[in-house]
């Protein structure tokens, strides 16, 4: 609300921004409460799980299945004051298709300062772990890391990209972290959020998605008790991958597996009015089909799926604005 100039402001002003006052007085001390018994606002967590799930419904094309589980899983989560393991997510599919998405999307409707909070930690394999011979030292600094943080701040999100480019052995250091104990290393961890990142299973999801269109079937109709078995051989059977003989799976310490589908022509316009949207443009049927008919596609045959997601959606309408 602007001031008056010269400092002048009639009664009238005055009550109203004393109304104003007390208004969010009465707003702050319900936050507080909300602090106080919700057990949330631990270090910046404050939660919008209604923004997340509108979000989601809005901007992920074609992910019914991750949409529900991600929901799911958070909204059993945050509402539990004493959860007895961290929340541990493995979001797979094919590039493209709104992984790295959703992971940024829990950090923006979970943080206050979104991937800018100091409690919410995203490592790369390429900047953080880029030489495998040095695996047992990133073992070292990985484990003082999580350890070190939690103690901080057990309200805390974990984001592992591209987990198929991962040195081997080195996410067993993460069991401990992962599973119902009470206490590790003198941390309580069971409020922290786990999120790992990877193509693995991709294949074999596009795979179950394609039969599924030559069956006639509709796309919701894919069931997690078809994809996730799929999902679950194709990791284990990968000793590049990230999860390979570190317990994690063994152990099951995965709450939910997450499968992201392959997308269709329709969703990567989706994709693109969405950019559109983003940029503040009118959409435009003309620039709309350009992207689209610049999209490469597969199989071959049935040319159903996108071969990119809708990963280049935002660099290939540069060429058509």
């Amino acid at each position: 609300m602007a001031v008056a100039r010269h400092g002048y402001r009639p009664w009238g002003s005055i009550l109203g921004l004393l109304g104003l006052a007390l208004a969010a007085a009465a707003a702050w001390d319900v936050a507080s409460l909300r602090c106080t018994f919700g057990s949330f606002c631990e270090c910046d967590f404050w939660p919008d799980l209604p923004g997340l799930e509108c979000d989601l419904a809005q901007h992920l094309a074609g992910q019914h299945l991750a949409k529900a589980l991600v929901v799911k899983s958070l909204k059993a989560f945050v509402q539990d004051p004493a959860p007895s393991k961290p929340l541990v997510l493995s979001l797979h599919g094919w590039t493209g298709t709104g992984k790295s998405y959703v992971s940024s999307l829990l950090a923006q409707y979970l943080f206050r300062d979104g991937l800018r909070s100091p409690h919410v930690h995203h490592f790369s394999p390429i900047i953080h772990f880029p030489h495998p011979s040095r695996t047992e030292q990133y073992k070292k600094e990985l484990k003082s890391w999580v350890q070190g943080n939690l103690t901080a701040c057990g309200r805390s999100l974990f984001l592992f990209d591209e987990m198929d480019k991962l040195p081997p052995g080195l996410m067993e250091v993460l069991q401990p972290f992962l599973g119902p104990s009470w206490v590790v290393y003198g941390t309580n961890y069971r409020k922290a959020i786990f999120i790992f990142i990877s193509n693995a299973g991709g294949e074999q999801i596009n795979q179950v998605a394609l039969e599924a269109w030559r069956s006639h079937r509709d796309r919701e109709e894919i069931s997690l008790q078809e994809v996730e078995p799929v999902i679950s051989r194709a990791v284990m059977d990968n000793p590049q991958h990230g999860f390979w003989r570190s317990g994690i799976m063994e152990e099951h310490l995965l709450d939910a597996v997450v499968p992201f589908l392959p997308l269709q022509r329709h969703h990567v316009r989706h994709c693109v009015l969405n950019e559109l949207a983003q940029l503040g443009l009118e959409p435009s049927e003309e620039v709309v089909q350009a992207v689209l008919d610049s999209t490469t596609y597969f199989p071959e045959v049935e040319q159903l799926f996108s071969s990119n997601g809708c990963k280049t959606v935002a660099s290939r309408l540069t060429f058509f604005l």
